[in-house]
């Protein structure tokens, strides 16, 4: 990878935690000197964004791009690590992040299968049902009728985890060396985690085999049900499953207003997940709330998918 790609990344890095003031953090040590160096040299970056640490934290990472966002994930889950004012804001980086266009979306699937999506589906949304870090997800329809769900990369994607990977795990060296107050936050190994798990995630067979795995694990289960996958419409870059229909997990005045008995639904969850660690030894590894819905169809008998 050529040096001037990485200064110009990095810069570009140093020049968004200005734009967001999110240096207002750093109140010690050469890295405040190096930022407030930088701010002087680009007067424009004094003005304040609108919004608390917090969101402005979610800002910056959408613009600097999807492996951020990615990073941004991860951290929201992490609340017994990180305060309510940053977690709370990053957990609309699960499924809502800026969509590529319709229109472009179709034309990377084009490239993806080969030939165009008039010629594989019946029907196909331009508008995405959901927009996350790495991928994005239309609905669409078989030409069987049945109604599916692709999720595709987003172009240029190996590039940019490639550049951005290395980026952040030097980055964590530095603060975790030069920073004592945020060693307790272990950035270094949280960065190689996520650097495993990003660099696993841009392989979808790899995505559609474990759901697969998943499916035939609860193929028989009144508390969890996985969407079946289509394997002859799978690739590398983009998967195609079963459309499901449910509540998110998170939206819990929905959840009361349909009914569900929420003592139940938790009462499953803990053996949801126990039956998957204990008796599959296969267990889902991303459960935040933008991947869990719940059938309310029977209320007092909810059904996780």
């Amino acid at each position: 990878m050529k040096w001037w790609r990485q200064f110009w990344r990095l810069y570009q890095i140093q020049a968004t935690l200005l734009r967001y003031r999110l240096d207002e953090v750093v109140d010690e040590g050469i890295l405040r000197w190096w930022l407030k160096s930088l701010r002087l040299m680009q007067p424009w970056l004094w003005r304040r964004p609108p919004g608390d640490y917090g969101e402005r934290l979610r800002d910056a990472l959408v613009h600097l791009g999807p492996v951020f966002v990615k990073f941004g994930q991860l951290i929201s889950t992490r609340k017994d690590l990180f305060p309510d004012e940053i977690t709370n804001p990053l957990q609309a980086l699960q499924d809502r992040v800026p969509p590529v266009d319709g229109v472009d979306a179709k034309s990377a699937l084009a490239e993806i299968f080969g030939q165009p999506v008039e010629a594989l589906f019946a029907e196909f949304d331009t508008t995405p049902l959901a927009s996350a870090s790495v991928a994005q997800v239309h609905a669409a329809k078989l030409p069987n009728g049945e109604a599916v769900v692709i999720k595709w990369l987003r172009p240029g994607i190996e590039r940019i985890v490639a550049l951005d990977v290395a980026l952040m795990k030097s980055v964590s060296q530095f603060l975790h060396r030069r920073l004592p107050k945020i060693r307790r936050f272990r950035l270094p190994e949280v960065v190689a985690d996520y650097r495993r798990t990003i660099l696993d995630e841009l392989d979808l067979r790899r995505e559609a085999a474990n759901q697969a795995q998943l499916h035939r694990n609860f193929a028989d289960s009144e508390d969890l049900y996985i969407p079946k996958v289509y394997w002859d419409y799978c690739h590398r870059r983009a998967m195609v499953s079963e459309r499901i229909y449910g509540l998110g997990v998170g939206d819990i005045e929905k959840l009361r207003a349909a009914g569900v008995n929420m003592q139940r639904l938790a009462e499953k969850g803990v053996s949801v997940f126990f039956t998957q660690v204990f008796r599959d030894n296969f267990f889902h590894a991303d459960m935040h709330p933008g991947n869990i819905f719940v059938d309310a169809t029977h209320p007092d008998n909810p059904k996780y998918i």
